[in-house]
């Protein structure tokens, strides 16, 4: 792996050791990887009660009674909830659209809702006595795909819909609809010299986070409750919580607990709306922890999706237009499908320039789990079905399949379908250039003097081949993926910044509430906070909503919002410090009136290098303590018809090259290196920024090859549920993934950064589709690929 350093990015202010551009190591690595490390599951309190949720056995049921009797009669509960003993007239939630019942009433949408809340004193009497609950269910039509969903008489997932969306959406089962249109495609169609046409399916993936939903409630004095949490979005949860409580948010008071991974499955609320209101109820702590099998349950999903693409060209290969239509399956409520809608729509063609565009994308309603934000949201569904079209139409013209994407690549000033101009750097081209000029992993690597070294081919360890029908692949992709909330949304973050002196030396806390789900965020804050305010000793404290909000860790934005708010504060604050020093010193040396001033090394220095003061002797016994709110540049709701305007504030670019040898005769796939370029703008910390872009790599790779959630057409009901049957990739399933890292510098970003997480997820698995369909010559368009595709078996 290597960090490729160009000369473009952006001037960063002084640097301390430790501060920004350095591969600072984490705070939390030491404890994490010693198994030391306290997450939200690891939550102990005296007396504390342990809380359990009845989930539906049935995908789509009217719901005719439910007794609860046997269960409270059990020794050791102390209550039993269920909708109809919630405290308010509040009693649905939601990201955007409040259609989400706490617990269920009237009927049941998906397998797996819940219905009923225990709480006892030992987990396991929680348990059986939410097994002695007794739930009488009514069957009702259930709704898994679009025909089911959109036909005439199509039952409603919700009765009585009425939301803000309804309006341009042309059956109730349909959450939301974002068409693009550009220019004329039927006409630019009639001038292609070649037009290709494909339909794609993408799997349903679970985020597969390894710590569970798990969250400890305690009831206060006041009335309120203290909820610790494992979560993405703490305002998010306290605006969705306090209502259904009866509570005003100052009484509902969230601490961030150690979230062992999200990825977007800690968008949506889990455990935290029961927990509170078992704690209420009973008036002692209660603590809930799902195991495996409910987690799979407990929250949303990334969509799966049906694409159908038509992509033209000229003989010279020139696209010549796009149309298609994606459909997004939402599940049973509707979480954040609204925005996954436009981002899959926004981002559909691809980095390429297309002037003549005809998209549709939407989300169901269906009776299938819910589905939300995860990793690349609905950007990686597209990416899928785009990529595929790019190798489709090369293969049709002639060309190199790099060559080709590369003489239709975007670039700084490339306009949008949406008419959206990017500008920033783009660097599509160079991004597919590095991947392919990088040498490729030596032919044959099981072959030993021994014979097969069997863990280097596909089947691994169950020495299913010694190399006999193993075929090698080599396939590319590259992607887009915006950064940061979208279309309209009121994107900031806050943080607060307070530097003093204690024992003799400058010492800054840095306070927000920006959930750290394993992406690094307090190292960086430290960094940052090093940087502009030239300590050594910087506290990063706990998150909680005592701060202002932080936004959600998603979207690949806490770096750029959360990192740009305490960047901001601490520039404020280091203007309150060279204050101090003005009236303390000024009269000593002219510099402090004229000179370009920093905070450095612990002390106040000109441009120039020139010591002027020790910060421990500016500050004195005076705090500084500041807390402010950063936003980004303002974007602006898509069309409703047209899917016209300025949606996004950033674009991020990744792009791979799989090396993968298939065993043609069993089916099975051994990924030998998936190599990344990716553009990063400025690379806080070099040794995170790799780790990020490995990290959404795998990630990509698992929904190549293995990983879906497995869902039964005919009854809506969930086949595997659980880390047995749901498989993620494992270190024997990671090849090596060589990463280089560009830095061209966006101007309108903090530090010039671009937001990473989620970009590599994105071009990863179609690069690993792209090299299996070389290796075998099958047009493989649906995600995962099984053992099954390969062999026609």
């Amino acid at each position: 792996m290597g960090i490729t350093r160009t000369p473009t990015s952006l001037t960063q202010s002084s640097v301390t050791r430790g501060g920004v551009g350095e591969s600072t190591l984490r705070p939390d690595g030491t404890l994490k990887v010693t198994g030391e490390f306290a997450y939200s599951s690891d939550l102990w309190h005296e007396d504390m009660l342990w809380g359990y949720t009845l989930r539906s056995t049935v995908a789509h049921a009217a719901i005719v009674s439910i007794d609860t009797s046997e269960a409270l009669a059990t020794s050791g509960v102390y209550a039993v909830l269920t909708y109809d003993d919630l405290p308010t007239e509040v009693k649905h939630y939601g990201l955007e659209i409040r259609d989400t019942p706490v617990l269920a009433h009237g009927k049941v949408r998906h397998h797996g809702e819940p219905v009923a809340l225990v709480a006892a004193d030992h987990p396991e009497t929680a348990r059986r006595a939410a097994a002695k609950i007794r739930v009488e269910y009514e069957a009702l039509p259930v709704i898994t795909d679009e025909a089911s969903a959109t036909a005439p008489d199509a039952v409603l997932v919700h009765e009585g819909r009425d939301d803000h969306h309804i309006g341009h959406v042309p059956h109730p089962n349909i959450v939301h609809r974002q068409p693009i249109v550009r220019g004329d495609a039927d006409l630019a169609a009639a001038r292609a010299d070649v037009v290709v046409s494909g339909e794609y399916v993408f799997g349903m993936q679970d985020q597969a986070f390894l710590g569970p939903e798990s969250g400890l409630a305690v009831p206060a004095e006041d009335g309120g409750v203290d909820l610790y949490v494992a979560t993405q979005w703490l305002h998010s949860d306290l605006r969705q919580i306090a209502p259904v409580l009866g509570l005003p948010e100052r009484k509902v008071r969230m601490t961030l607990s150690g979230v062992g991974g999200a990825f977007g499955g800690r968008e949506d609320l889990s455990m935290q709306i029961h927990g509170c209101l078992l704690a209420l109820r009973t008036g002692k702590p209660v603590k809930i922890v799902y195991n495996r099998f409910e987690s799979f349950f407990g929250h949303v999903h990334r969509h799966p999706a049906r694409l159908w693409y038509e992509h033209g060209a000229t003989r010279d290969g020139k696209l010549t237009h796009v149309r298609c239509r994606i459909v997004l399956d939402g599940g049973a409520y509707a979480s954040a499908s609204p925005a996954v809608v436009g981002n899959a729509a926004s981002l559909s063609i691809g980095p390429y320039v297309v002037e003549d565009v005809d998209i549709e994308a939407l989300a169901l309603y269906t009776n299938n789990p819910p589905c939300g934000a995860m990793r690349g949201f609905g950007a990686v569904q597209a990416c899928f079905a785009y990529e595929a079209q790019m190798d489709k139409v090369a293969a049709e013209l002639g060309m190199d399949p790099v060559e080709f994407r590369q003489a239709n690549a975007m670039e700084q000033g490339t306009v949008m379908p949406t008419g959206q101009t990017v500008d920033s750097p783009a660097p599509v081209a160079e991004l597919l250039r590095r991947v392919k000029a990088r040498p490729l992993p030596p032919e044959r690597q099981w072959e030993t003097t021994e014979g097969a070294d069997v863990r280097a081919l596909p089947g691994g360890l169950s020495n299913t081949t010694h190399g006999e029908g193993v075929v090698r692949g080599v396939g590319y992709a590259v992607g887009i993926k915006n950064v940061g909330f979208s279309e309209g949304f009121d994107d900031y973050s806050t943080a607060r910044v307070r530097m003093q002196v204690i024992n003799g030396e400058p010492v800054a806390t840095v306070h927000t509430a920006m959930a750290e789900v394993g992406q690094g965020g307090v190292t960086v804050h430290a960094q940052i906070a090093r940087s502009e305010l030239g300590v050594t000793q910087v506290t990063i404290q706990p998150a909680d909503t005592q701060v202002g909000s932080a936004g959600s860790t998603s979207a690949s934005r806490q770096t750029y919002m959360t990192g740009g708010a305490v960047k901001n504060t601490c520039e404020a604050v280091r203007e309150k410090v060279l204050d101090l020093g003005r009236r303390r010193f000024g009269s000593y040396h002219p510099a402090w009136a004229t000179a370009e001033l920093l905070l450095e090394g612990g002390k106040v220095v000109t441009d120039g290098g020139e010591a002027l003061a020790d910060i421990a002797d500016v500050l004195e016994d005076d705090v500084v303590d500041l807390e402010l709110e950063f936003r980004h540049r303002p974007t602006q709701a898509f069309d409703l018809r047209t899917g016209q305007g300025n949606g996004h504030v950033q674009y991020s670019f990744a792009a791979h090259r799989a090396v993968v040898e298939v065993d043609t005769e069993l089916g099975l796939v051994k990924v030998v290196e998936l190599a990344c370029a990716q553009d990063v703008g400025k690379a806080l910390n070099p040794l995170s920024v790799v780790g990020q872009i490995q990290g959404g790599t795998t990630q990509g790779l698992g929904v190549a090859v293995m990983e879906e959630i497995v869902v039964d057409p005919k009854t809506a009901l969930v086949r595997n549920p659980s880390f047995t049957d749901y498989l993620i990739p494992t270190i024997l399933d990671t090849p090596t993934i060589p990463v280089d890292v560009l830095e061209l510098a966006d101007e309108h970003a903090p530090y010039g950064l671009r937001g990473i997480g989620e970009a590599p997820t994105l071009s990863s698995t179609p690069a690993v589709l792209a090299a299996i369909r070389q290796a075998t010559g099958l047009e493989l368009n649906r995600t995962p690929v099984r053992p099954e595709h390969l062999t026609g078996s």
